[in-house]
């Protein structure tokens, strides 16, 4: 694989040949103002999504590493696989809305169950602008996981 690839798909196509993915067409989109490489891999999109996505953001580490090793100011590129990961930022939007309005129904503490540091960011920024709600991410007694608790403002 050569290092001075800078082109993020044809990068990531070489990683993937060298996993031994070879049936898998890109496609380049842009969401939210940043670049998504979208992966469509009939037979093997399971493998590349992973246990609740880990081999898909393992993956996209990866990329933007070889990226940002060539080149300090590349931007940051996201690996999605059939929409799987935009499907997921959803769910957890409307999980986070559901736990506020939980906590504005009873003024009780909701808390989340134990996510990774990327989730937990889509959690805090769907309610950052909430005058109601703080969130705050606290460690799991026991573990190296992190949950969120939601509880009302002061």
């Amino acid at each position: 694989m050569s290092t001075t690839t800078q082109d993020p798909k044809v990068l990531l196509e070489s990683i993937l040949n060298n996993l031994g993915f070879d049936n898998v067409t890109i496609d380049e989109k842009e969401k939210d103002g940043s670049k998504v490489l979208d992966l469509q891999a009939p037979d093997d999109s399971g493998r590349l999504i992973g246990r609740k996505g880990q081999t898909l953001f393992d993956l996209q580490y990866i990329l933007n590493r070889l990226l940002f090793q060539n080149d300090e100011n590349s931007e940051k590129v996201q690996i999605d696989v059939g929409g799987y990961r935009f499907d997921e930022q959803d769910k957890l939007a409307e999980k986070a809305k559901e736990a506020a309005e939980q906590v504005r129904r009873w003024g009780d503490i909701v808390e989340l169950e134990p996510m990774n540091s990327y989730d937990r960011r889509i959690i805090h920024n769907t309610l950052k602008d909430d005058p109601d709600i703080e969130t705050q991410s606290v460690e799991v007694d026991g573990t190296h996981d992190k949950a969120i608790i939601l509880r009302p403002k002061n």
